[in-house]
């Protein structure tokens, strides 16, 4: 349920109503919007429906949101959120905002020469995975602490910001610590408790969509996040599995404008995960951007055949490069900047 305020509502007025609603055992969540304030009231119904908020001084209505995820949802907030990550980035604005980097985080040296590589090309945050969920158990499974120092140094030389995931909520402390964004990955979507915690942080969260989740459970994922009070989420379409079998997944174009239509979250997408092949990354990259798309994640390695993971899917720096410069025109087209 959210509660509209009228243009003159007072603070104080606002105050009391606030502390009514803790009183009533539920949890108020305020929107301060261009032309109305919302207070979004998350609880039992039944007792909402008792009290007649729509008394209380500075209230204009009281309206029921019908969907599963309230503060998700349009209806708490009508305007965009944008996620600032500091320098500058922010994701949500008219302007893309691209990460790149390698799959996993491998050697100093190495990541620093991508992270400056695609820095040029026109990136504003560097992803690399320092922790790696892997379907074998005698796959890589990443460097853990000393891939996320490797993150802060590239950092410290090249300005990017830092992307990387959380797997454990063991490790929650020391990526809070290193990284400037937090990924929750495709294969945690619906890890409830690591959700939650994440939410605490106030940390910008990349929250992927699930490999066989709908939009609404995507949704319903963030809406964890949201009712920690981390309202600092981006979400992340990067493919879904059908029985298509030619690409690593299905790359669901559509979901892009349909959450942009459901939620006032920033979404961008992950073309290099979706399509699994580094010739099918640049299109789908363009696609994306024409559909919508907030910015881009992908996979850059000077070597792919050398690559700890994901090499098939990794683009060269000079494609990269390539592909932003095409991608730029698209977002040309449809208003947007890079």
């Amino acid at each position: 349920m959210i509660i509209v305020l009228r243009p003159d509502a007072t603070k104080k007025q606002t105050d009391h109503l606030v502390a009514k609603i803790k009183e009533l055992g539920l949890k108020p969540w305020i929107s301060k919007g261009v032309e109305r304030t919302i207070i979004g009231v998350i609880g039992e119904e039944d007792i909402i429906r008792v009290q007649p908020l729509e008394v209380f001084p500075g209230v204009e209505k009281v309206l029921a949101i019908l969907k599963p995820y309230k503060l998700a949802s349009r209806d708490f907030k009508k305007e965009n959120t944008i996620v600032d990550l500091g320098s500058g980035v922010k994701v949500g604005g008219q302007r893309l905002v691209v990460m790149a980097g390698p799959c996993s985080v491998e050697k100093e040296k190495l990541l620093i020469e991508i992270a400056k590589k695609v820095k040029k090309a026109g990136a504003t945050v560097l992803r690399g995975g320092a922790f790696k969920p892997r379907t074998s158990p005698y796959a890589f499974q990443g460097l853990g602490l000393e891939g996320l120092k490797y993150l802060a140094k590239a950092r410290a030389e090249t300005g990017l910001k830092v992307v990387t995931e959380l797997m454990d909520l063991r490790d929650i402390d020391m990526v809070v610590k290193y990284a400037d964004m937090i990924q929750v990955g495709a294969r945690n979507m619906q890890n409830f408790n690591l959700l939650k915690e994440v939410g605490k942080t106030k940390k910008p969260i990349l929250l992927k969509r699930g490999m066989a989740n709908t939009v609404k459970e995507f949704l319903m994922s963030a809406e964890y996040v949201l009712s920690e009070g981390n309202f600092n989420i981006v979400l992340c379409e990067r493919g879904i599995r059908t029985f298509e079998d030619s690409t690593r997944f299905t790359f669901d174009t559509s979901a892009i404008p349909m959450v942009k239509n459901l939620s006032h979250l920033p979404i961008i997408a992950d073309p290099s995960h979706a399509t699994g092949k580094w010739g099918l990354v640049g299109p789908c990259a363009k696609a994306s951007i024409a559909a919508g798309a907030d910015g881009l994640i992908i996979e850059v390695h000077p070597k792919p055949e050398e690559a700890f993971s994901d090499g098939e899917q990794s683009l060269l720096p000079e494609n990269f490069a390539k592909m932003m410069g095409e991608v730029r025109k698209v977002a040309e087209a449809v208003g947007r900047e890079i």
